[in-house]
């Protein structure tokens, strides 16, 4: 699912456009991804997709890079063999699609905002 578009708290993903935090990755999309803590992932906000199938995992930290990602969370994707970015959403969203273009399996998990 290629991102076509990223602004300040939209994204459009395959012509569809969500003003939430989503998680969006090879035949996944998850809407209105919350957090428990809203700037901060913690291991339970992304336990859910620890175990599916893809490479890499790319953190948008926001607009202006407010999201924090826990070094349990970093670890925990680790250790199960994953590749860990973690960028402002509008850099993240470069990568995610530059990986998708080379045909890596990867998840882009986006924060919208601040």
């Amino acid at each position: 699912m290629k991102v076509e578009h990223y602004s300040f708290g939209r994204i459009r993903i395959d012509g569809k456009e969500y003003t939430s935090d989503v998680i969006v990755g090879s035949g996944y999309l998850r809407d209105g991804w919350w957090r428990k803590e809203g700037h901060r992932v913690q291991l339970e906000d992304v336990a859910s997709i620890l175990d599916l199938d893809f490479e890499v995992i790319i953190f948008g930290t926001g607009a202006n890079g407010r999201v924090r990602v826990d070094d349990e969370v970093v670890r925990a994707f680790k250790e199960r063999g994953k590749e860990v970015i973690v960028a402002m959403t509008g850099e993240a969203v470069k990568v995610y699609n530059e990986l998708l273009k080379k045909n890596r399996k990867v998840i882009l998990a986006a924060h919208l905002t601040c």
